[in-house]
């Protein structure tokens, strides 16, 4: 069951009708989905990618999560709602800088995240 939390964070970044699937993998899947789609030959935190409008899937690596977590000196779980607002927003066609950081902003203050 998803927490309610989740939920809410996708209808404000989002919106109602948008479908969203997440899925928590493993280092080594999100290795090879992050070489595939990027080119990059590492694991990251996150992932996501827009399917259409309204449509759209996040991949989230809870080892890779743990990690970072310490380097932005936040708790496992806060930094998991960071991401998935961060890939929210992502996904709503938002590129790293100003625009981003400010709806990233918006949205953790409204979540306490």
């Amino acid at each position: 069951m998803v927490p309610r939390i989740f939920k809410d964070i996708k209808k404000e970044a989002l919106g109602h009708d948008y479908e969203l699937s997440v899925a928590f993998i493993s280092s080594r899947e999100i290795r090879k989905l992050n070489k595939i789609y990027r080119n990059k030959d590492k694991p990251t935190d996150i992932l996501s990618f827009p399917l259409d409008k309204k449509e759209g899937e996040i991949y989230i690596c809870p080892s890779e999560a743990r990690k970072e977590a310490i380097k932005f000196d936040r708790q496992y779980d806060n930094f998991i709602k960071f991401l998935f607002i961060h890939g929210c927003v992502h996904l709503k066609g938002h590129d790293h800088g100003g625009t981003m950081e400010r709806i990233e902003t918006r949205i953790r203050r409204k979540f306490k995240v």
